[in-house]
């Protein structure tokens, strides 16, 4: 039998501009225990496939990770924005140029669901026109194409560790029936 979790209590630990983390105290089997949560907005992540069967992917230094990574185009829902749609569409034009005539959605993630409430809605872009990026002021970018099957063989192969680029990559080629 699975054990419910129920809360108890909730304490805001920090409070950030694109994170909050709080500390919730729950029922568990043996009594109570402890919980950190980090509380996110949620996110977009884009494929976007261009008539010629090309993806156009950014790459990025990520802090984090201290490594320049190649992803799919992506961003966070910023307040006020209720439809991820429209989110997809901005942040593809922010940071490709790239605007869709077409977006297809995929499906939703939940990068880890041991910690973050966090939801990353995914879609793929196709019909797509080039436009003028519009990076945000600390965003360094390059924007780069590569064959779909290029891109696919190396979310498959582990040459990609970005999980939302990965999910993208695959989700992508099943439903949009790219060969």
């Amino acid at each position: 039998m699975i054990f419910e979790e129920k809360k108890i209590s909730s304490e805001r630990i920090y409070e950030g501009a694109i994170l909050n983390l709080r500390r919730d105290t729950v029922t568990v089997p043996s009594g109570t225990a402890y919980r950190e949560i980090v509380e996110h907005n949620g996110a977009v992540a884009i494929v976007p496939v261009k008539d010629n069967g090309k993806i156009v992917m950014v790459k990025q230094f990520r802090y984090p990770s201290g490594q320049v990574l190649l992803e799919i185009p992506a961003g966070k829902i910023d307040k006020g924005e209720t439809i991820p749609e429209n989110t997809a569409q901005r942040e593809l034009r922010e940071e490709t140029g790239y605007t869709a005539e077409t977006l297809h959605y995929l499906g939703k993630l939940n990068p880890s669901v041991a910690y973050t409430e966090e939801v990353i809605h995914l879609y793929a872009a196709t019909g797509l026109t080039e436009g003028e990026t519009e990076f945000d002021e600390d965003e360094a970018l390059e924007i780069v194409e590569y064959d779909y099957d290029e891109a696919f063989s190396m979310a498959a192969s582990g040459q990609l560790v970005d999980a939302k680029t990965i999910a993208g990559i695959f989700m992508a080629k099943e439903q949009l029936g790219i060969k």
